[in-house]
């Protein structure tokens, strides 16, 4: 890739709406120290890092937790220094306590009901998606806890992925400001990139 394609790129991220399972959920968002703003955990792609992948790194990195995966939920894209930042998320419960410190860039992370989640996220765009996959993937947490059996993570065989149930159809958030991208111009490249990142083998095993 060249220095002009590259910097015209996208930003490439993923995260997780993280859950701890029981009869009331409780959701993941951390602190960031820069800013101190408080967001959904998340972090960009190392070069040559699949999303999934990346997600569950950057997921343990902020929580400190390691965690089951199941279903995409979904991505979202907002402007970020005149360029796309896009950010898939995936469904994810939380595997027992903390495993490690935080990094360096989390201040804090907080596990709250959802409700106040949304309440507390700094920033509209999270605040939206949450709003719209929160409550399905809190209502799955709940009834993991009731059938006394963790639903199985995306990693065992694609007969049994087969069988599952999606969480929630998977959802793309734009957060544009039309000053900064363009408008239309802005969505249509955001539309181009996120058909490539939908058709990636990882996206396409768990439609």
């Amino acid at each position: 890739m060249t220095d002009s394609a590259e910097a015209q790129a996208p930003i490439l991220a993923a995260g997780g709406i993280v859950v701890r399972a029981g009869s009331k959920p409780r959701v993941a968002i951390v602190r960031l120290r820069r800013d101190k703003a408080w967001v959904l955990p998340k972090g960009k792609l190392n070069r040559g890092e699949r999303a999934l992948v990346a997600a569950k790194r950057e997921v343990l990195e902020e929580t400190g937790h390691e965690v089951s995966t199941y279903e995409f939920l979904g991505s979202m894209s907002y402007p970020v220094d005149e360029r796309i930042k896009i950010v898939q998320f995936w469904h994810m419960r939380a595997v027992g306590g903390p495993v490690r410190e935080l990094t360096r860039d989390v201040k804090a992370v907080k596990w709250l009901p959802l409700k106040k989640a949304i309440d507390t996220l700094s920033r509209a765009h999270e605040k939206v998606f949450l709003a719209n996959v929160g409550p399905v993937v809190v209502k799955a947490a709940k009834q993991a806890v009731r059938n006394k059996v963790a639903k199985p993570p995306i990693r065992n065989s694609r007969k049994r992925q087969a069988r599952r149930t999606p969480v929630v159809p998977a959802l793309h958030l734009i957060s544009r400001n039309d000053a900064k991208t363009g408008g239309n111009s802005f969505v249509r490249a955001v539309g181009g990139w996120i058909e490539r990142i939908m058709t990636q083998p990882s996206i396409r095993r768990m439609g």
